[in-house]
């Protein structure tokens, strides 16, 4: 079965579309079966990834409001190697028409059962605020990868995130953890990223992602074609830094299973 993996943080530009796209080719690129679920109704995964989301006839406002099969909405990715669940501006629609349907909050974990067999990851890119389509990703997800910059209000909202999560799990979603926090737009010249930083390490311990991802150029540029960055410049800094991260989310699921199974992985 799949590992399903929400990417999350209710506070806007913060990296993390371009981790939903990136690390998607990343996987991608080391063999692994992979699915995005546009879960925002900016498109920008879809977009990025280098699906028309104009050009679109069906998203995953079908599967939601209507319960259309995942396998059948999903497209291509042309450069990536990877399938994505487009999303565009219907999906803004799909939170009322939701309103007052049973087991609402359970709509994309009862489509991805579905394919879940199919990957080996699915990758959720939610939406940047707490609303009804977050919800299903979070219900959706084994895990919440955080991608957050190190700065001061960015520790206010991972305190609300973190909040949110464990209500989810204590209600709707026994399963569901922290995966992971990335630091995205990372500048070490940066006194007060290094501070938040330590922070984080001090609060998470092992959650912290050891890769981050620094301000890169390429990275804000690749979108702009339809591309994951590893396609637009494989030798850039991003390019790097997001193959370095898949390279540890597989190892950590690699761990996990072992410990499951409880045989010991070495590092």
């Amino acid at each position: 079965m799949a590992r399903v993996l929400a990417i999350a943080n209710q506070k806007g530009g913060v990296g993390k579309t371009t981790t939903s796209v990136n690390l998607a080719a990343s996987l991608a690129a080391m063999k692994q079966r992979l699915l995005l679920v546009d879960l925002d109704p900016q498109g920008n995964a879809t977009m990025g990834s280098g699906v028309d989301k104009h050009s679109v006839e069906r998203s995953i406002y079908d599967v939601l409001v209507h319960r259309a099969p995942v396998n059948l909405i999903t497209r291509r990715v042309p450069e990536g190697g990877y399938d994505v669940l487009p999303a565009n501006d219907d999906l803004t629609a799909a939170e009322v028409e939701l309103i007052g349907v049973e087991q609402r909050e359970r709509r994309l974990n009862t489509a991805l059962r579905e394919v879940s067999s199919v990957y080996d990851y699915i990758l959720i890119d939610c939406p940047p605020s707490l609303n009804m389509l977050t919800l299903n990703g979070l219900v959706a997800a084994d895990g919440v990868l955080i991608a957050m910059q190190c700065e001061y209000f960015a520790l206010e909202g991972l305190s609300a995130l973190v909040n949110t999560i464990q209500r989810v799990a204590e209600s709707v979603n026994p399963l569901l953890r922290i995966e992971g926090i990335l630091r995205t737009l990372y500048d070490p010249r940066n006194s007060l990223t290094n501070q938040v930083s330590n922070q984080l390490h001090e609060h998470f311990g092992e959650a912290v992602y050891r890769t981050v991802i620094p301000r890169n150029v390429r990275l804000a540029e690749a979108p702009s074609h339809g591309l994951p960055v590893m396609y637009y410049d494989r030798h850039s800094r991003g390019s790097r830094a997001y193959m370095a991260l898949a390279g540890e989310v597989i190892r950590r699921e690699e761990k996990r299973r072992a410990a499951a199974a409880g045989t010991v992985v070495k590092e």
